[in-house]
């Protein structure tokens, strides 16, 4: 699911499989897969999410937000306008 608009946030489903072996962001149709090292504790996954997602688009940790999904593999995130 992604929205596009002038002046909207871009919304992306991303499902999350923590404890990989290496870390990386795969497209798939209109979500993303993210792989991150970070074990489901504590909200460093979710970090590693940010993290991960604010890289593939080239810009800020700020400028990314989980709007959903905080406890769950499936998580629907917030991209800020650039």
């Amino acid at each position: 699911m992604m929205e596009y608009g002038e002046n909207c946030p871009v919304k992306v489903q991303v499902k999350v499989k923590p404890n990989s072996k290496t870390e990386e962001l795969v497209q798939e149709g209109d979500s993303f897969i993210a792989r991150v090292k970070e074990p489901p504790k504590e909200g460093k996954a979710n970090q590693a999410v940010i993290k991960l997602l604010a890289q593939h688009f080239g810009i800020s940790l700020s400028q990314v937000r989980i709007t959903s999904g905080f406890n769950s593999r499936n998580k629907v995130i917030e991209i800020a306008n650039r």
